[in-house]
């Protein structure tokens, strides 16, 4: 009988991981290669986005022609036609035309503001009616001197004239206007008003009522009482409490459609 080989044990391959390894890193790579294949840009469309966005901006309605070596077919210039994308397109002249439309309201409000301040000349003048813009409009503020004796929301006779003067410049325009009225903190004691809100409403209401009469259409007016609550001087001295008792008259911005429609969904 021959001898038996000793059976020898093969050495443990501490190495093997590796082809798993390679194999992942294989995949891994396979993986990238599709998803970048997948996300690859069309340049010729891409052109003809561009293209189309310059042309909206510029003022042109024709998007431009694509190129000869375009290779997109007619069917594909269809669909590119009824695309979401280019009803975007469409719609940005409508963008461009309510920015000419803003464009116009402030040269509108600037004429306004002129107009008044000749009109009103020597009360801006002596800061009686102080006339400014703000982000919501032309605020007219006019002392309440000027309007009514001490705790009255009655109109003096006198004051029938810068009301009138006023009314005059505002008749002919479309915004809304809001009346506003103000007092100081100190509170007031008579048998009429039990707290300065009545009385700011009251005042407010007043000056509405008077524009009506003097032609501005109602459904464009507007009254608030806002008592002490918006002061825009010192109420500690004198001379502040006098600045804070006033009535504003707001000659409210118009808004866009698209922007009251944001708003209305909010």
């Amino acid at each position: 009988m021959g001898r038996r080989r000793k059976f020898e044990e093969e050495p443990d391959n501490h190495d093997r991981w590796l082809v798993s390894y390679a194999d992942f890193i294989t995949l891994l790579f396979a993986f990238f290669v599709v998803m970048y294949g997948i996300s690859s840009v069309n340049d010729q469309k891409y052109k003809e986005l561009t293209s189309a966005l310059g042309s909206a901006f510029s003022g042109t309605d024709e998007l431009k022609s694509p190129s000869k070596s375009s290779d997109i077919q007619p069917a594909e210039n269809q669909n590119l036609q009824s695309s979401p994308s280019h009803s975007l397109i469409n719609g940005l002249p409508l963008t461009r035309l309510e920015q000419e439309k803003y464009r116009q309201e402030q040269e509108n409000i600037s004429a306004i503001i002129t107009s008044l301040n000749q009109t009103l000349g020597s009360l801006t003048s002596s800061g009686k009616i102080n006339i400014s813009k703000t982000n919501r409009g032309v605020r007219i503020d006019i002392a309440d001197g000027v309007l009514f004796q001490a705790g009255s929301s009655s109109i003096k006779t006198e004051a029938n004239a810068p009301i009138n003067d006023i009314t005059q410049v505002l008749a002919n325009q479309e915004y809304a206007i809001q009346v506003e009225g103000h007092t100081d903190n100190l509170p007031i004691s008579n048998m009429q008003f039990a707290s300065n809100w009545e009385l700011s409403a009251m005042r407010a209401t007043s000056v509405v009522r008077r524009m009506i009469d003097n032609g501005i259409a109602a459904d464009r007016l507007s009254a608030t009482g806002y008592s002490d609550t918006q002061p825009i001087a010192d109420n500690e001295t004198a001379e502040g409490r006098a600045k804070n008792r006033r009535v504003s008259i707001m000659v409210l911005y118009s808004k866009p459609e698209k922007l009251q429609k944001t708003e209305t969904q909010e």
